[in-house]
C-alpha cells in the first residue's frame, strides 16, 4: 500500500501541530509555573448563611475611603440588593455561594467574576459615573438562572 506525497505532507503537518498545542501546554504549565492564585479563601458553604460576614451581608466603608461589599450569590438572586456604593472611589466585592457556581456581571463594565461554592472570590472596581447597573448571573445555575438579576446603585 502507497501513499500518496500529499497525504504525507497532511499527516506530518497535522502531527506536527499536535505536539506543538500540546508541547506549549506543557511549557506554559510547567516551566513558566502558571497556575491558579496561591491565596485561597474558603468558606463553609453549608454555613454561608450564618457566617459573621456572609450571614447579613452590610457594606463597609473603610478609613480610606474605599468600599467593602460581600456578596451571596444564591438560587436565584443577589444578596445584598440593590448594592448602593459611592462613584469615583474603589469598591471590594467579595462573593461566594452556599449552592452552586453562580456568575457575578455588572452589565456595562469590566467587573466580572465567579461566585464558587467553598470559596471567596474577591476583586476590586472603581466606578467612574453614578446610575443604575444591573447585575447578571452569567453561569447557568438552574431553571430559574434567566430571572437571576441585581441592581448596584452608583451615587
Amino acid at each position: 500500500m502507497t501513499i500518496a506525497l500529499y497525504e504525507r505532507i497532511w499527516m506530518w503537518g497535522a502531527t506536527a501541530l499536535i505536539a506543538l498545542f500540546l508541547g506549549s501546554i506543557f511549557v506554559t504549565a510547567l516551566a513558566q509555573a502558571i497556575e491558579p492564585p496561591g491565596v485561597l479563601e474558603t468558606v463553609d458553604p453549608t454555613t454561608v448563611l450564618s457566617h459573621p460576614e456572609f450571614g447579613k451581608p452590610v457594606i463597609t466603608t473603610r478609613p480610606d475611603g474605599s468600599v467593602i461589599v460581600p456578596v451571596v450569590a444564591g438560587m436565584f438572586s443577589f444578596t445584598p440588593d440593590p448594592i448602593e456604593v459611592p462613584a469615583h472611589v474603589q469598591v471590594t466585592f467579595r462573593l461566594t455561594s452556599p449552592d452552586v457556581i453562580h456568575g457575578f456581571q455588572v452589565v456595562g463594565t469590566n467587573a466580572n467574576a465567579m461566585a464558587i461554592p467553598g470559596y471567596i472570590t474577591q476583586f476590586t472596581v472603581t466606578f467612574p459615573k453614578p446610575g443604575v447597573y444591573a447585575i447578571a448571573c452569567n453561569e447557568y445555575c438552574g431553571l430559574m438562572h434567566h430571572n437571576m438579576v441585581g441592581k448596584l446603585v452608583v451615587k
